[in-house]
């Protein structure tokens, strides 16, 4: 059997939901948790994982690139976790096309990117932030969730007890 992205974007979209669902436990003052800079809080981030996600659907030529709102209180969050399962979905559905060469416009910018580069940009752009995420959250004393509970040791482990 070849080897796919539809696995490794499969582990993108249970690890954002796990991630998303920790942080909707969490206390109001979470949402302004940072590392190192206090653009990149626990707020902006969950707004820029599911905001990238959608630029992705976008950049496939899926679907419009939206606005999405930034959380204001924890309750946002499943608002956000909503969207991001149906753009980390809508990625999904192209996991198994051919590659081909893509163009997208963005205001005056005409890209050319193959699939695959996009595809996997995406896994890659999920996981960096939801490990800033998580670090800023930890940082400021907020428990989330351990990094390890979401790898793709442990979406192996959640795959094989459901079948």
């Amino acid at each position: 059997m070849p080897i796919t992205m539809d696995r490794t974007l499969r582990h993108m979209s249970w690890a954002n939901q796990q991630i998303y669902a920790a942080c909707s436990k969490l206390p109001e003052e979470a949402l302004n948790a940072y590392l190192v800079n206090s653009e990149w809080t626990a707020r902006r981030l969950l707004q820029h994982i599911v905001s990238g996600s959608d630029w992705y659907v976008f950049c496939l030529g899926i679907a419009p690139w939206n606005d999405i709102p930034t959380p204001r209180a924890i309750a946002d969050i499943s608002a956000l976790a909503v969207t991001l399962a149906k753009c980390d979905s809508q990625i999904l559905s192209v996991a198994e096309l051919e590659d081909e060469e893509l163009t997208f416009v963005e205001g005056d910018t005409e890209t050319k990117v193959f699939r695959s580069t996009l595809l996997s940009e995406a896994a890659m752009h999920a996981t960096e932030h939801r490990a800033q995420l998580i670090d800023a959250l930890e940082f400021k004393g907020f428990e989330a969730l351990n990094l390890d509970s979401i790898d793709l040791w442990a979406f192996e482990n959640y795959e094989r007890s459901r079948s």
